[in-house]
């Protein structure tokens, strides 16, 4: 039913004849038609409903221009970034991304800023959707506690990046203040099962990746171009565990992905899936059956994909390492039958979705809040050991402890660990290459090393090892491995 409405707006959209400017009728043979001002705004004022990420709201299903009242509010508010990680946002709408916002070519667009009267800065709004000096930012400057209004006409159809341009501008993005403005073009977009809204930036902290509490924006890091963060929608995580996107087999998705920077550009990719359709750089152009599209810093794309198996599938900035150590990965998670015919396979791949693939990481927070409040106990850190150990251990060493045999030593009962329960914390900061025994048996391959983790995570992880599977139980605090850590390494690291 809900597809039939769409394909009817769409052919209404289509046959009723737009009025006003000289170039309605070129709009009207051509949809795609770039520029087009449609005449004045018919009929009652629209009031805008904005949507938070990563939903959209629905098409406007109308045939004619029409006055919409957009009114967005600034908030300055302390939101999580990671697991036990917080951070001071700036947003639009109590959101990173902005809310998002939904018009049609040929609209005018009564916009009102509000700056919360709680807030600490001045705020403006540049829209690049707008053909206007500043795209509105001009017209905008607001301080807390007051509210600033200006119009503009959707000329061009398209998604559009909108960010902050106060001064220091790149502060203010790097920050969270960015989101996305979808106009509409005359006949509305074809019809599909699912839209989502995933936008990725770039944080810049003082503080370490996932070093907990806390963490202030680091000017110099953000200069320099070094993120601490990549994230989608705000939060490692955030669209992840019971937070993931959700599909059916069989259904069409179509996701409007932005990419507020400030700095990096986004090799997006969902892996697992083929896009059939990339409106690139948001425009109104189209490429057909793509693997990976770039996203500048403050542009767009809309990607379309039909879903055929079911599974998790991983949406990533391809520039890897963004994915797996600063925070740039979501999922999509497909339920329905298999098709055995198009894949066979196992549901769930740790090696990529790690210990996201956990249905969220309440231990690890929990964990975080009591260490910070210095009651943190054994049971808490085991818990969160277990699911940290998901994403960092489990695909070499298997979930079960048992390792692979001749390659990777078993974790279980073993007498390596038993002889020195803290020789764990050296090989996790330093790793270990060449040939051990464990339980009896030779192992030589290669483990390198987890700098990446921090302190606490390391702690935590080696507790739950040495709980589990038969180990002689003890417990890993940080402080034992800020101290190894600390220490110079005596030799080249030697072992598995």
């Amino acid at each position: 039913m809900k597809s039939a409405l769409f394909a009817l707006a769409a052919v209404a959209a289509a046959a009723v004849p737009l009025h006003g400017h000289a170039d309605a009728a070129a709009a009207a043979k051509n949809p795609s038609y770039v520029h087009g001002d449609f005449g004045p705004p018919r009929g009652d004022p629209i009031h805008a409903v904005l949507t938070a990420p990563p939903h959209v709201p629905a098409p406007t299903m109308r045939n004619y221009p029409a006055k919409v009242i957009v009114e967005l509010e600034v908030i300055e508010k302390e939101m999580p970034i990671s697991e036990g990680v917080t951070y001071t946002f700036w947003t639009f709408g109590g959101t990173v991304p902005g809310s998002f916002i939904r018009v049609r070519q040929g609209d005018t667009v009564e916009f009102h800023l509000r700056n919360n009267p709680n807030n600490k800065m001045p705020h403006n709004i540049d829209l690049h959707g707008v053909t206007g000096p500043g795209g509105g930012a001009a017209s905008s400057f607001t301080a807390p506690g007051h509210e600033s209004q200006f119009t503009f006409k959707a000329l061009n159809e398209g998604l559009y990046v909108y960010h902050c341009a106060t001064a220091p501008v790149g502060m203010h993005v790097a920050n969270g203040m960015y989101g996305l403005l979808l106009v509409e073009p005359p006949q509305g977009l074809t019809p599909v099962d699912h839209e989502y809204y995933v936008m990725q930036g770039d944080f810049y902290t003082t503080g370490k990746y996932r070093e907990k509490g806390h963490q202030p924006f680091d000017m110099e890091a953000a200069i320099a171009e070094k993120p601490t963060y990549v994230v989608f929608n705000g939060a490692e995580g955030a669209l992840t565990g019971d937070k993931a996107l959700t599909a059916k087999t069989g259904e069409t998705v179509r996701l409007f992905v932005g990419n507020g920077g400030p700095n990096l550009v986004s090799s997006f990719h969902v892996i697992g899936e083929i896009f059939d359709r990339v409106q690139y750089e948001g425009g109104t152009h189209v490429q057909e059956n793509v693997q990976t599209t770039l996203i500048p810093a403050g542009g767009a794309a809309i990607v379309e994909f039909h879903t055929e198996v079911p599974g998790s599938y991983v949406l990533v900035d391809h520039s890897i390492f963004r994915a797996f150590n600063k925070g740039a990965l979501a999922i999509l998670k497909v339920d329905g039958p298999e098709d055995k015919s198009i894949y066979s396979g196992k549901e769930v791949d740790s090696v990529y979705l790690g210990e996201r693939a956990n249905p969220n990481l309440a231990a690890v927070t929990q964990a975080t809040k009591a260490a910070a409040s210095g009651k943190l106990t054994k049971e808490e850190q085991i818990k969160a050991g277990q699911q940290l150990f998901t994403g960092t251990c489990s695909v070499c060493h298997q979930a079960n402890g048992e390792g692979l045999p001749g390659v990777f030593p078993p974790l279980a009962k073993s007498d390596f660990i038993a002889a020195d329960p803290k020789r764990p914390v050296q090989i996790l900061l330093r790793g270990l290459t060449g040939k051990v025994t464990v339980n009896g048996k030779d192992y030589n391959s290669v483990m390198p090393p987890m700098s990446q983790l921090n302190d606490d995570e390391i702690a935590n992880i080696l507790t739950f090892v040495l709980n589990s599977w038969g180990n002689p139980g003890g417990r890993i605090e940080a402080e034992d491995v800020a101290k190894v850590r600390a220490e110079k390494p005596a030799t080249p690291a030697a072992g598995h």
